[in-house]
This record gives structure tokens, sequence and C-alpha cells, in this order.
């Protein structure tokens, strides 16, 4: 029997789940700023560190979703996910350049696919970050823990300045979940925020376990930004909200991002959207930070 292809593979069973989540809010679907689309070779190397619970993941951490990139592109599909990201980072010198060159291929070939970029702390930098934003890239992609290194270093002061300058948005794993390191947490990227105040700055996984501190740059800085990627859910730093945190997230309404880390989670897609759920915020919330927020910066 031949194998199936992604356009008559099974379809996952938490499909109708996501489908009547977002039909059930009047939604035309979801768009996830936060998905990871990236060269076979290095997804391998990423898979195989999470299978070996490394030490900058700290637990167990079974990965939910190992399809092909063809299925997982169906899979996203069929959830009703608009549009997503291709979210690849480099975690040494010399390496960012040709990330970006595949992730421009990727969403020339994926319609539904922001252009994706990448940095790391090099001479370089200056040049191919700019080339990037001219070849239309819309998102940027920034590692602090896996690359281990300062935001605030001088090799990124350009890049920084050229995000800000164009009012493209740069997703930045900055806070200490799950394991923190010498550059994370909210210090340096506030020193990268006091020289460019309007940078967009997407605070990945909401600065977990840091999320007060973030907020706090949040309420200095308009530009600032956050994305739900595994945030409040049951496996990835679940916090106790006291009464003043939620009113403050709830009343960022505006400034939320639906992420999932697709397809490197530990449990069904479902649990994402289950933990906004859970929050308690009402329908308007859930409609802003799962579709709204994204189409108006990204201009869906």
């Amino acid at each position: 029997m031949p194998a199936p292809t992604p356009e008559n593979a099974p379809a996952p069973p938490e499909t109708a789940d996501v489908r009547r989540f977002w039909q059930s809010l009047g939604l035309p679907g979801l768009i996830d700023v936060h998905t990871h689309f990236m060269p076979h070779r290095l997804l391998d190397r990423i898979r195989a560190y999470f299978d070996s619970a490394g030490p900058l993941i700290g637990r167990e951490w079974p990965l939910h979703y190992r399809q092909d990139e063809e299925q997982r592109l169906a899979i996203l599909r069929g959830f009703g996910v608009l549009a997503f990201t291709s979210l690849a980072y480099p975690h040494k010198p010399g390496m960012a350049e040709s990330l970006n060159a595949w992730t421009a291929d990727f969403a020339a070939r994926t319609p539904d696919c922001l252009h994706s970029a990448t940095f790391f702390p090099e001479p370089e930098a200056a040049s191919y970050v700019p080339a990037a934003v001219e070849a239309g890239a819309r998102v940027f992609k920034a590692h602090v823990q896996v690359g281990g290194y300062d935001p605030a270093d001088p090799l990124l002061d350009p890049v920084w300045g050229t995000l800000a300058e164009a009012g493209i948005p740069a997703i930045v794993h900055c806070g200490s979940g799950p394991v923190a390191t010498p550059f994370t947490g909210p210090a340096p990227m506030a020193r990268v925020l006091a020289e460019h105040p309007t940078l967009r700055l997407v605070v990945a996984h909401f600065g977990l376990p840091e999320y007060v501190e973030f907020l706090d740059l949040a309420d200095r800085y308009d530009s600032v930004l956050f994305d739900t990627t595994m945030a409040f859910t049951d496996f990835f730093m679940q916090v106790e909200l006291p009464d003043g945190q939620r009113k403050r997230i709830a009343e960022l309404e505006d400034r939320i991002l639906f992420g999932s880390d697709f397809p490197n989670i530990p449990y069904s897609y479902t649990g994402a959207l289950e933990a906004l759920t859970r929050l308690d915020f009402g329908d308007d919330w859930l409609r802003a930070v799962c579709h709204g927020n994204a189409a108006r910066i990204f201009g869906i």
C-alpha cells in the first residue's frame, strides 16, 4: 500500500476541536506567530536535543508532532491556521545568513507563511539583516537562551536599529524558562529597549517565569508585545496569576499574539488554546489574541 500523501493523510484527532475553538468565536481562522519550519538537518538536531532532554530543556519533552514538512503544513492548514511563521535560529556564528536564505525560499513557496528571518551577534549581521528586510522579511526570531549571547551586545546595535526603524517585530526568547542562562531575564532586553525604545519586541513565551518583570517593561514601552507560546499551559512553567497580574494581562488585549511552538510541543495543539480559554478573559480577548492583533500588525 502506498504511503499517505499530505492531501490524503488522516487529520490528527484534535483537528475538529481546534476548528471548533475559532469557529465558536466567529473568527475566519487562527494566526500563529510562533511556529518552526527550518532545514531538515537542523530540525533533526533540534528534535534529538529535545529527545535527550538536553541541559537547556531540563526535563522530559516528548514531541507530539514528528511528521515531515508537507504533512506538518497540511496539519496547520487543517487546523484552520491562516498564517504562521518559519522561526529558525542560529546557535553559533556563521549560520544566520544561510538560514535566512532557506526561510526566504520557504516563504516564496509557502504563501501562508510570514517571511521570517534571524540573526546572531556577528559583524556580518549589520549587512545581512538589512538585506533580509529589503528581501521582504516580516518577522525576525532571536533565541538568547540557545544562542548564549547578550542581546545588548554592541554587534547587535545596528540590527535592533534596523528593525526598530522598519517597524518589523522581533520575536525574542529572552525569558529564563525553561532553564535560565547568563543573558536571559528582563535586564538584558531592558538595556536594548533603552537604546531602541520603538523596537517592536515580541517577548516569546510571555517571558515566563519573569512575566511580571516583562509586563513592567511593557508598561514603559508601548512597542513591547507578547506571544502566548506555551505560556500558562499545564506543561510549561504554569504559574498562579494573582488578581493584579490577571488584570494587567487582560488589559494588554491588543498587545498579545497567539503562538504555539508547533511542532516542538510535548502535547496536542489544543493544549495551547485550552490554556488561553482557562484564563477566562472573555471572547473579545480571545478574538484579539488569536487573530485580530496579528492580522493588524502583519496586514493579514
